[in-house]
């Protein structure tokens, strides 16, 4: 770790619980975390270890039981819910497995509209999406809709929509489990580009076996906590040891 880079994400201590009909089941178990900026850091493990929980948490989407989260130095568990609010819209991007694009909406409109929450100008709005529709290579498909796209060109819009509004934490769930291996790999290759070009901290969590060999960092967990911890490439282990389908 460089030492004069600070982290860009922290958890400490952080813990989790959901209640299943009369059984409370614990999913996260006083898990800590550091992440730095400019990294491409995967998290992979088996089906209900906590991966997307833990996702959620670090990214102010819902509240821990115990512990805290510090992004960016600012601690998300002291915040109120329109700080949090706040905070993801001006700080962070999302991108999901599922999309999450508005049918009725083009390609250029899915971007520009986290956008004109952040109460920008009308022509920085249109430049700001053009930049990042440009840079995810869809321009020429900006005046679609989601019907005439395929499931790699949703996804690339997806990127162009967080990317659009310059986020210094872009958090991934499963980003190409709905993928084919070329669009796979290719959104595999964006991800990270952000992350070195943009200095972005961007955290994923996948199944996908593809992501680590990309990962700048791979964090494996299980039963609600992290075994094992790799960032030298050169020491990663083999993608049936870290992933379970």
């Amino acid at each position: 770790m460089n030492p004069d880079r600070a982290p860009s994400l922290q958890a400490d201590l952080i813990s989790k619980s959901f209640l299943s009909g009369l059984i409370r089941v614990q999913v996260l178990t006083r898990l800590s975390l550091t992440v730095m900026p400019a990294e491409l850091t995967l998290i992979v493990g088996p089906s209900g270890c906590g991966k997307s929980t833990l996702l959620s948490i670090v990214s102010g989407l819902q509240n821990a039981d115990e512990g805290r989260v510090i992004a960016l130095g600012e601690d998300l568990s002291q915040a109120s819910r329109s700080q949090l609010e706040r905070f993801r819209l001006h700080h962070t991007g999302f991108v999901f497995q599922g999309f999450n694009l508005f049918p009725a909406l083009t390609a250029r409109e899915q971007v520009e509209l986290p956008l004109s929450y952040l109460r920008l100008p009308e022509h920085e709005i249109h430049q700001r999406a053009h930049n990042a529709l440009d840079e995810v290579g869809m321009l020429s498909r900006a005046d679609r809709y989601p019907a005439e796209l395929s499931g790699g060109e949703k996804q690339r819009i997806a990127i162009a929509r967080a990317l659009a509004k310059s986020p210094q934490l872009l958090f991934a769930d499963e980003p190409t489990s709905a993928l084919d291996a070329a669009n796979g790999q290719a959104i595999i290759d964006m991800l990270h580009r952000i992350a070195r070009e943009h200095g972005t901290t961007v955290l994923c969590v996948s199944h996908d076996p593809r992501l680590v060999r990309h990962a700048d960092r791979v964090l494996a967990m299980e039963d609600g906590v992290i075994q094992r911890d790799w960032r030298d490439p050169q020491l990663h282990p083999t993608t049936e040891e870290l992933v379970h389908v």
